[in-house]
Formats: structure tokens, sequence, C-alpha cells
């Protein structure tokens, strides 16, 4: 929520979710402004298959719930679990092997 232009409150056990078919779960966003979008993503089951993803921003997260196993094209493979926070470079092509329930909270910018 906007409490006022530029400032933005919400919290971890939000109810407000929407889908997002970019990766098969739910997304609540936080902002989407000025070049920074921020939100909170989340995975009710397994995935069949790992998620693609490339984005055209630098994004950094923090694992709230679950794990995942990141394969960045290239380099290295991030095994990250609840507490864990990394930061990808714009553009870096990913796998994201998901285990759910799975929650994160994300910054792109």
């Amino acid at each position: 929520m906007e409490l006022q232009p530029g400032v933005f409150v919400s919290n971890e056990s939000t109810d407000d979710w929407e889908e997002d078919e970019e990766v098969g779960g739910e997304v609540h966003m936080l902002c989407d402004t000025e070049g920074v979008q921020a939100g909170l993503s989340r995975i009710q089951q397994t995935p069949e298959k790992p998620i693609s993803f490339k984005s055209e921003m630098r994004e950094t997260i923090i694992i709230l719930e679950g794990s995942v196993r990141i394969e960045i094209a290239g380099g290295e493979t991030l095994d990250l679990k609840k507490g864990d926070m990394a930061s990808l470079p714009k553009g870096a092509e990913t796998l994201w092997h998901v285990t759910a329930p799975f929650k994160e909270m994300w910054v792109l910018a």
C-alpha cells in the first residue's frame, strides 16, 4: 500500500496475492515505480520442472520459506534456504529448482 507518494508498506504475512503466470505461483507487489520493483513471490506446490528466468534488472532476494537451487548459466549454482540472501546481475539466465512451500522477498532495480 502506498501511504504517501513514494512510501510503500506491507507485511510478509499478507493475504493480498495475485496469480503470477511467469513463475507459476503468486505475487504480492510492494511497489512498482521509478525503475524499482519489489514484492513477495510464493509457490505452494513444488513445480514439476525448473523455472527459467532472465531478469531485465538486478535481482536481490531473501528466502523467507522453503528452499531453491538456482543454476546460473555459465556460472555458479546457488543453494538457498530460509534466511539466505543473494543478488543476481541484470541479464542473468537462471533455472530455479524450487522446493515448496516457497516464499521470497525480491527487489528488481
